[in-house]
């Protein structure tokens, strides 16, 4: 763990124009830089560098934040990993706090694996340099169309054919048998000899999300050798199922197109990536896991299989879209013309061509599962039947109920039945499930049965038939919201000096913008209904607290662990303009009068806001309220309309 004095000066030195400037060309525009965005695809420069605030910002797609949080977004880094990246940069020596004396053997042993797995990628592109290696495995790697750049950037290499070679070099250098072992790149035998796990073999390093060699993948050019591949096995430090080959060079570019490619074999990614498609991963010697999906999720909720078109990619594709709609992604499905498979497809054509190609050819995943069955099942009956309980029983597993009704929609009118019929198994299959899944016992785990908390009670809330559904208070109140934490994170520590005479005059003192506001809000026991907004205002408030001013508290905000916090400040503390005015006379005021006038209105516009929800929600309950419960409502709703008309009267939207 970084010490916190650590972290505060490594925040406080970082300048986030130097660590934004190592990734992206900015150029000068008055006291600050713009910069086409690294976000997402624009002409126009919409990236916003301050160098005043620390702060980012793109007004095309809205990412913001500070160095830490550019670091984090951009190269998906974790905090603690963008902190040691930025100590790093400005050489600010880290001391982690004190550990255990079991923590230190972990981690040293870690590193110690980590550093032998890097040795061995050197040693690897080292033999590619040698006789046999550029007779054997440079040739293959020409043969298949992989260029030295790309030979260079993936640390492509080969294992030789000595049966110790890697073990005597790694010895040569100093590590320890046990690790050569423990890393995988050993085999002890029963005489107690060392030899090499990987012989005579091309070599594509697996990189962790952070860069860092971790495993090997090895294949053989030898045509009799039945195991054309061999990986590495699972280490302390590389779990097969947790790991995709070429995530730490694809995430980059699958969070910019919001889209992963999902292949089969190494060469395929690695010729995609040289082709420019540079979206694209491949699970490493592995069907594709649940872990592994949840990875591409950090980074995307897109994901395009493009598997061989032969009976074991069909059959890997169906598995793959089931797993990914568990996770709530949206798969999607492209094949390629018979023969064909990445490697080959992306030597036949051009970049422009891939694209066209896969943009006009990938189908929605459940479609393709649909069209698939359909062909098997023919003019059956029966067999139709059971394609159709099979799509149905596909479409419960998505979590997100929307998307299951659109779904639902969907596959009725492809099989020209009832929606009802196809929302009515889809049930039953929730249903089952949520009776099958351990530890239900009708209580959420916080002694009271069916809580928000609980699943059972969420799955059970979105399959109800809705009926006149409340209101979103959110969607009301949110813009209101929006202005309201602006107003704190933008002149929080400001005070607001009302004049003698207005209702807002504190004879005990003045307030400060972030007092008023709060003290409006907890007057009227409110909170924020966009949870991002209320926990950035929670957080805002524990460091006004402490006592520390305003550009303390944004910045301490901007480079808090808690990103999404990080991201509603840097939105709302960042403004296009600098002066934004409501009308001419506004830019005639001080920013004093400015507040006085405007804050009290934002407040009274949010409490509206609040009240118009109020009003809908006894409206959709007179609908169904008895003649007692009528009467009670009917005096609520009296009492809002009036609290309402005092209000509008206050901004002046109706007259007295």
């Amino acid at each position: 763990m970084i010490p916190k004095e650590t972290v505060d000066l490594i925040l406080d030195t970082a300048r986030v124009e130097e660590v934004i400037g190592d990734f992206v060309t900015l150029k000068r525009r008055g006291s600050s830089y713009v910069a086409c965005c690294p976000f997402h695809n624009e002409k126009t420069p919409s990236f916003h560098v301050t160098p005043s605030k620390g702060i980012y910002k793109c007004f095309g797609c809205g990412k913001a934040g500070s160095a830490v949080g550019f670091l984090m977004d951009y190269d998906h880094l974790t905090y603690p990993e963008a902190l040691r990246y930025l100590a790093k940069k400005y050489n600010i020596e880290v001391k982690e706090e004190e550990e255990t004396a079991e923590q230190i053997a972990a981690r040293q042993r870690t590193e110690s694996l980590m550093a032998v797995s890097e040795f061995a990628r050197q040693f690897f592109q080292d033999q590619l340099k040698t006789g046999e290696g550029r007779a054997v495995g440079y040739r293959y790697y020409r043969e298949r169309g992989i260029e030295d750049a790309t030979i260079e950037k993936w640390s492509l290499g080969w294992a030789p054919s000595g049966k110790a070679t890697f073990v005597e070099a790694a010895r040569a250098a100093g590590y320890k048998d046990e690790f050569l072992v423990a890393a995988g790149l050993a085999i002890q035998q029963e005489d107690g000899t060392l030899i090499d796990k990987f012989r005579e073999r091309v070599m594509f390093p697996i990189h962790s999300v952070s860069g860092r060699v971790i495993a090997y993948s090895g294949r053989t050019l030898k045509s009799d050798n039945p195991a054309k591949y061999v990986n590495s096995p699972e280490t302390e430090i590389y779990i097969k199922s947790r790991n995709l080959l070429g995530i730490y060079l694809a995430k980059s570019e699958i969070a910019k197109q919001d889209c992963c490619i999902l292949v089969e074999g190494n060469v395929d990614v690695v010729m995609m990536h040289q082709m420019g498609i540079t979206n694209v991963v491949a699970s490493c010697g592995t069907s594709l896991t649940e872990e592994q999906i949840r990875l591409i999720k950090r980074f995307t909720e897109n994901i395009t299989i493009m598997y061989d078109g032969d009976k074991a990619g069909l059959h890997a594709a169906l598995r793959a879209i089931g797993m990914i709609l568990k996770e709530g992604m949206n798969p999607k499905v492209v094949f390629l013309p018979d023969g064909d498979d990445p490697d080959s497809f992306s030597r036949k054509h051009t970049l422009e061509e891939i694209r066209e190609f896969i943009s006009a050819h990938q189908q929605d995943g459940i479609a393709f599962k649909t069209d698939l069955l359909l062909g098997e099942a023919g003019d059956d009956p029966l067999k139709k039947a059971n394609l159709i309980n099979e799509i149905a029983d596909t479409v419960a597993d998505i979590p997100d109920a929307i998307k299951r009704q659109v779904y639902v929609d969907t596959v009725a009118r492809r099989f020209a039945i009832e929606a009802d019929i196809i929302q009515d198994r889809v049930r039953k299959t929730r249903e089952n499930a949520r009776k099958e899944m351990p530890g239900r016992a009708g209580h959420d785990g916080r002694g009271q049965a069916g809580g928000q908390g609980s699943d059972e009670r969420v799955m059970a809330d979105t399959d109800r038939p809705s009926q006149a559904a409340a209101p979103r208070i959110g969607n009301i109140t949110e813009p209101s919201e929006r202005e309201l934490l602006g107003f704190i994170l933008r002149h929080g520590c400001s005070e607001l000096k009302f004049e003698t005479d207005s209702e807002f005059y504190n004879p005990d003192g003045s307030q400060t913008v972030a007092e008023f506001i709060d003290a409006a809000l907890n007057g009227d026991n409110a909170a924020f209904s966009n949870p991002a907004y209320q926990a950035a205002y929670n957080a805002y408030f524990a460091l006004y607290d402490e006592g520390l001013d305003q550009d303390g508290i944004v910045r301490s905000l901007l480079n808090g662990e808690d990103r999404t916090v990080a991201a509603v400040v840097a939105d709302l503390a960042t403004e296009k303009y600098e002066l934004t005015v409501h009308n001419f006379s506004d830019a005639l005021t001080t920013t004093d009068s400015w507040l006085v006038t405007y804050v009290p209105r934002a407040i009274l516009a949010y409490h509206d806001k609040r009240l118009q929800a109020q009003q809908a929600d006894i409206n959709r309950r007179l609908a169904q309220a008895t003649p007692e419960e009528a009467t009670q409502l009917l005096t609520e709703l009296s009492s809002i309309n009036a609290l309402k008309k005092t209000i509008n009267i206050k901004l002046g939207r109706i007259k007295k």
